[in-house]
């Protein structure tokens, strides 16, 4: 009996074990916790409003290759443009558009611009604006622009060199300030190397109208003139010239790179050209590390935002040469196209020797200097 309690004890203790062991679970692995993806880093949306077609050849053209500059060197910004945007109170409502679509930066880059874009940020204070050629500003709306004068004097220099009839001819769009400086400078540099030459000036009457800049090109071509220089957004004058067996003289863009073929190319003999896009990347970084604040900008060749394009293989050696000279007191700091004396068109010391014409009488320039042939209209844009 001893036995029998000794053995059902081992098999009760036996059968506990047993069933204890079956009924035991595995243990569930605590899951690795997924990671919560940071939010994207919000984009600064920047937009661009140009006068003319973004393909225009010209100057439009120019600010849209900054656009695409700025695109492609930062990452943290979206960009977009609206194009052929007419100046005056219809620009407005564009600029209102993209301020009530969250954009952060908005770029108007013609001078007609103006009052549309004051009106546009006293209305979205958030937003920042940024006026080429401008001169209202407020709190959220500044203004921007390049000396383009000191390409305007050089190529001046090449045209004095090049004419054979001294007859220079410069299809201009309007009589404001910013056109009249730049035929200005470039009478300065065409007659600092020959005083018998002269600049005749037509009017367009618009920024971008390529037939009206051809026909404007072919009455100049009529009138004697064998160089042709643009102040308008096409290539259409220089076309004009080419097609005349003249030569011409660019502007906004290197024109030369987009001509059909190697002899008009060469027809070039050089073009004043911006180079936007750096200022633009400089523009959006200081809004996105917050250190944007409204202001002026007038950068020159030493900037890099202007300068001249490649010199046509049809200028001489010795024409470069003396421009490169004259270039690098311009970028050294020790020459300006409005360094005096300067004569006005009835022959009267307007700047005299010694004094350099201010930077706020260059804005509101509206007198041509000696050689220049044509009126400056009472109204301009």
């Amino acid at each position: 009996m001893k036995f029998l309690r000794i053995s059902l004890v081992v098999l009760l203790a036996i059968a506990f074990v047993v069933g204890s062991t079956g009924c035991k679970t595995a243990a569930t692995p605590t899951p690795t916790p997924t990671p919560t993806p940071a939010p994207a880093a919000k984009k600064l949306k920047v937009a661009f409003v140009y006068v003319g077609p973004h393909n225009d050849g010209g100057y439009s053209q120019a600010h849209e290759d900054g656009r695409l500059y700025l695109q492609q060197n930062d990452p943290n910004v979206e960009t977009t443009y609206a194009e052929s945007i007419p100046e005056g109170s219809q620009s407005e409502k564009t600029f209102r558009d993209y301020a009530s679509a969250g954009y952060d930066l908005v770029f108007g880059t013609s001078f007609g611009f103006m009052d549309a874009m004051v009106n546009a940020a006293k209305d979205n204070p958030t937003t920042k604006f940024m006026h080429a050629s401008g001169y209202k500003r407020s709190d959220n709306l500044g203004t921007y622009f390049g000396r383009m004068e000191q390409p305007d004097y050089l190529s001046g220099l090449i045209a004095g060199k090049m004419t054979k009839t001294n007859k220079i001819g410069f299809v201009l769009p309007f009589s404001i300030p910013e056109c009249i400086r730049e035929v200005d400078a470039f009478t300065v540099g065409l007659r600092e190397v020959n005083p018998k030459a002269t600049v005749t000036v037509v009017y367009t009457n618009s920024w971008f109208d390529p037939a009206k800049e051809g026909d404007s090109a072919k009455s100049l071509l009529n009138k004697g003139c064998d160089i042709i220089v643009s102040g308008v957004d096409s290539p259409a004058p220089l076309d004009a010239a080419f097609k005349a067996g003249k030569y011409g003289i660019g502007y906004d863009m290197d024109m030369a790179a987009g001509m059909k073929t190697p002899e008009e190319a060469k027809s070039v003999l050089t073009s004043r050209i911006w180079h936007w896009g750096p200022y633009y990347l400089k523009v959006a970084q200081s809004v996105e590390d917050g250190t944007w604040k409204s202001g002026d900008y007038w950068g020159g060749m030493a900037d890099g935002i202007v300068d001249i394009a490649p010199v046509s293989s049809a200028v001489p050696q010795a024409v470069i040469d003396y421009v490169n000279t004259r270039k690098q007191l311009i970028l050294d700091g020790k020459y300006t196209p409005f360094d005096g004396p300067m004569v006005n068109q009835a022959g009267k010391v307007i700047v005299p020797k010694g004094t350099t014409m201010s930077d706020a009488d260059q804005l509101n320039l509206q007198w041509f200097v000696q050689g220049v042939i044509g009126a400056i209209p009472k109204s301009g844009s």
